[in-house]
This record gives C-alpha cells, sequence and structure tokens, in this order.
C-alpha cells in the first residue's frame, strides 16, 4: 500500500507565494510520474503540473510561468512551487503519483489539501 501526503496549503493574498509538497512512503519500487491536480468548488478536477520520472514538466496554461512542479527521488516528494498567485487558484489541490510497487503498478491520490487566494 502507498500514501501520499499533502502539505502547505494555506491563506493567502494574492500575489504572494505558497509551497506545497507531497511525500510517498509505502511499500515503493519506483514512482514514475508525479503531478498536482486542483478542484474549485462547482468544477472539474484540472491538472495543474506534471512532471516525469526523467523530471520532463507540463503545465496547465493558466499557470505556466506562476508555477513550477519538481520532485525529489530519494525523498519521494513532490513539491508545487506558486507564485503570483490569483484569487482563481482557490481550490482543493490534490496530488497523483503513478507507483510501481512489489504487487504491480498503479496510480494514487493523496487528500488534498485546501489554497485559498484572497483578493
Amino acid at each position: 500500500q502507498v500514501q501520499l501526503v499533502e502539505s502547505g496549503g494555506g491563506l493567502v493574498q494574492a500575489g504572494g507565494s505558497l509551497r506545497l509538497s507531497c511525500a510517498a512512503s509505502g511499500s515503493i519500487f519506483r514512482i514514475n510520474a508525479m503531478g498536482w491536480y486542483r478542484q474549485a468548488p462547482g468544477k472539474q478536477r484540472e491538472l495543474v503540473a506534471r512532471i516525469t520520472s526523467g523530471s520532463d514538466t507540463d503545465y496547465a496554461a493558466s499557470v505556466k510561468g506562476r508555477f513550477t512542479i519538481s520532485r525529489d527521488n530519494a525523498k519521494n516528494t513532490v513539491y508545487l512551487q506558486m507564485n503570483s498567485l490569483k484569487p482563481e487558484d482557490t481550490a482543493v489541490y490534490y496530488c497523483n503519483a503513478d507507483v510501481t510497487s512489489w504487487s504491480g503498478s498503479r496510480n494514487y491520490w493523496g487528500q488534498g489539501t485546501q489554497v485559498t487566494v484572497s483578493s
């Protein structure tokens, strides 16, 4: 079993910054792609940023140039540095990871962390 635990959410004023972290633990052989998604009230969950095991990255157009995804493979952790935050970035942010364990490969989600940006 694999667990993803997010941290770093909170309340920030527009223009401010936050850094989210997501640590994976459990029966991990290898972590492949990792990513951050978000879901605002009344909206569908959407991809924010994704990073492959080779550190190739992909961003939603709405966050490109403001958010940076990175990972520390030694710590099984993925980060999301969020700068120049806007009220429309307010959402629950979820960590996602493709994990290979001794029992096979599957996709996991974290429990989510709230990010609120005030105007």
